[in-house]
């Protein structure tokens, strides 16, 4: 699933992308043509922000969604990173030949 939103800049029009999950009330970003920071209000006046901060609540609602419906298929008993007996940590190569 896609986790990027299309933004439109309001100083020079260009179109850019950025991550769903990072556009919440208050961000800001620089557009990577023009360099202006554009802010992210979901009370913005301009419709490009209206439509991109909307945009980026659907995406990690349905981001959201798709992570539960996920973690209620997936085995409870897998275990990932097979790290036990390490106290949580790999040893290095380094470590291996000093040890």
């Amino acid at each position: 699933m896609d986790d990027q939103v299309q933004i439109r800049c309001t100083r020079c029009k260009t179109v850019f992308r950025e991550r769903a999950r990072r556009m919440q009330n208050g961000y800001s970003r620089q557009c990577p043509s023009c360099e202006v920071v554009l802010f992210f209000e979901e009370d913005s006046p301009d419709q490009n922000m209206k439509r991109a901060m909307k945009t980026a609540r659907k995406v990690r609602k349905d981001l959201r969604e798709a992570e539960a419906a996920q973690l209620t298929t997936s085995p409870s008993s897998s275990r990932r990173g097979g790290t036990r007996g390490h106290g949580g940590r790999q040893e290095t190569a380094e470590e291996e030949e000093e040890g």
